[in-house]
This record gives C-alpha cells, structure tokens and sequence, in this order.
C-alpha cells in the first residue's frame, strides 16, 4: 500500500517520530511518502491508501498550520485508514488532570477543524533545552522542576516511548495490510 506520513514540528521531535513512523511502515514492505504540512508539495491526501498524521501540542494547541491542512483535506484524510500520533510532554506526566487534559487535545481538533481521526496515539515529546532561546529554557526549566521532571539545561531530555509506538504502528500497519 502507499502510505502517507505527514507531520508539523516545532522543535524536531515530532519529525524524529514522523521519520521513526515512516520507517517503520515501510519495513512492513509498504511504499511511504514523509512530508511536513507546511510543504505538503505533491504529497496530498487522495492519492494515498492511508495516511498518519504527527502532530506536537505548544501551548496548548496543534500548530495552526496543522489544524489548517487537517481542516482542509479531512474528507480525503478520513476516506482511508488514517491515525495521528499526538505529541505533548503533558501525556508523560505523573499527574492524572494533565494526562487527561493532553489525552482531549484531538478531541479539541476535531470540534476545531472537523477531522475525526480513526485512531490516536499519545507520545510524549522532548525537553530541547539546547535548542530553546533563554526566555523559553527559562520557562521550560520552571515547568519541568514544577512537575518533579529534569532541570539541568546542559542537555535534551527524550520522553518517547519507542516500543509503545512501534506497537501502535504495527497495529495499524496491519489493519491496512488486510484487504
């Protein structure tokens, strides 16, 4: 099958995963095409037999320019098998409201842009400290110490939890594998 694999990233670990999605699709002997939504080029939905969308929540939100393709193209989008892989630091959090609160997050997108994704998959993200500016290391340093997370803004910190999603992937995989 062809399958598309669109992401928006903000800080690269949403295309880390995108990449890691694609990938792995393809050694299940699946042809895949990988593209931001930014510039989507000849990658559109309606010429693909499934799609996965990865998308990282920032303050708050899905990117705009995310929330705009998924708007514009979700009768494509959803004519075939499609999942999105959300990305928040909330979902790898030990307190239960902001689990809860990054779990809603697609359902926020679809009140918003109208897509109804066929299955979701919750990943946590990444503390970029090295490639945040002083303002924003400032503040991610005071949320994560808040939260009992890491606080030294000498390195990145990765909260991905590769095999949960490598299962998540293959489930889908072989849904669409099935005639």
């Amino acid at each position: 099958m062809n399958v598309l694999v669109l992401y928006a990233t903000v800080e690269g670990q949403t295309r880390k995963i995108a990449e890691h999605v694609a990938a792995r699709i393809e050694g299940q002997g699946h042809m895949v095409v990988l593209g931001d939504v930014r510039d989507p080029g000849f990658a559109v939905p309606g010429t693909f037999e499934a799609i996965v969308l990865c998308a990282p929540i920032h303050m708050g939100r899905y990117p705009e320019a995310f929330v705009r393709f998924v708007t514009d193209w979700k009768t494509a989008i959803e004519a075939v098998p499609n999942a999105l892989v959300s990305i928040s630091l909330a979902i790898h959090s030990d307190n239960a409201e902001e689990r809860a609160e990054a779990e809603a997050y697609p359902i926020h997108l679809q009140h918003k842009s109208g897509y109804h994704p066929a299955s979701v998959h919750h990943a946590a993200g990444a503390l970029k400290f090295l490639e945040y500016d002083f303002f924003k290391r400032f503040l991610m340093r005071r949320i994560a110490g808040k939260e009992g997370g890491p606080v030294d803004t000498s390195r990145d910190y990765e909260f991905t939890d590769w095999a949960a999603l490598d299962q998540f992937i293959d489930a889908f995989a072989g849904q669409i594998a099935q005639p």
